[in-house]
């Protein structure tokens, strides 16, 4: 099965008795024909365990909304250990360095098995699009006045809520997505931002695109101000929300370097702010001037 996210294509293949639809629902409006555009990766499911990983070393752990999962080092790229819940059945996926070519073992007695399936293909998916001038990003975002705008911060700061905000504050505002939207180059440097299969606890699963017109680093307070960042500033505001292995220097370069074009072209802020309509107006007018 094939799937168009962004401006990438990629192809699930499972045997016959895995009904990849129906363990994916948030991906259906990212069905494609095989044509459409050049293949991002391969991932295929195995019917059988994977074997013991060669030379396998721990690179790093995680708990976040994708489950509980440990990053090892092969000797052939990577293999991700992924648990849905805690102390939950463990998944297993292995990839090359690129992540181009992805097999991985889903435990069919889990009834997390769609989520753990899907929480793998969004790791590969975050990684592979560095190497073809994208960027996977924890933000929420909108779309309106012809392109979208993204809010970004720490978990709880109010990314979802300022979005809300914006889209009760202003006609034809909409939401692109909650939590994972991806942000690339077209051929012309154009930043663009799109909608994707994941999308947090807000189903939001849009296969659209618009021109990238703002970023707000989002921070509470008791006021509501905007503050514009420059240079450094942007790169180093925007850089912690990206996704990326950050001992893979390959990965971490082109994310830079993707990163770089992306500021430069497009506003940044830190928006300190209330969860309220004025913060929005704020924002929103900052961005227009």
């Amino acid at each position: 099965m094939n799937y168009h996210v962004a401006r990438y294509t990629f192809t699930v293949d499972a045997p016959r008795t895995v009904d990849v639809d129906a363990l994916l629902p948030s991906f259906r409006p990212f069905r494609c024909t095989e044509a459409e555009g050049g293949k991002l990766f391969r991932f295929t499911l195995s019917e059988s365990p994977l074997p013991q990983a060669a030379e396998a070393v721990l690179w790093e752990t995680s708990v976040n909304d994708m489950g509980y999962t440990r990053l090892l080092k092969t000797a052939a790229g990577y293999r991700v250990e992924l648990q849905a819940i805690a102390q939950g059945l463990t998944h297993c996926m292995d990839a090359d360095a690129a992540f181009t070519t992805l097999t991985a073992f889903i435990r069919r007695e889990d009834p997390y098995r769609g989520e753990a399936l899907s929480s793998l293909l969004r790791i590969a998916y975050s990684q592979a699009v560095l190497l073809h001038g994208g960027i996977s990003v924890h933000a929420s975002s909108v779309a309106a006045d012809g392109g979208a705008y993204m809010f970004m911060g720490r978990s709880g700061t109010g990314k979802s809520t300022h979005a809300a905000m914006w889209m009760r504050s202003f006609p034809h505002c909409e939401l692109l997505n909650d939590d994972n939207p991806t942000v690339c180059l077209q051929a012309d440097g154009t930043p663009y931002i799109y909608g994707t299969p994941w999308s947090g606890k807000t189903p939001c699963y849009r296969r659209a695109g618009y021109p990238l017109k703002g970023i707000a680093l989002l921070r509470q307070a008791p006021y509501n101000r905007f503050t514009a960042c420059l240079d450094d500033e942007a790169f180093i505001a925007v850089l912690p929300g990206c996704s990326v292995i950050q001992k893979d220097s390959v990965l971490h370069r082109a994310l830079c370097r993707t990163l770089a074009s992306i500021v430069t072209a497009v506003p940044v802020g830190i928006m300190e702010c209330l969860p309220d309509k004025e913060a929005a107006a704020v924002s929103r007018n900052a961005f227009s001037n």
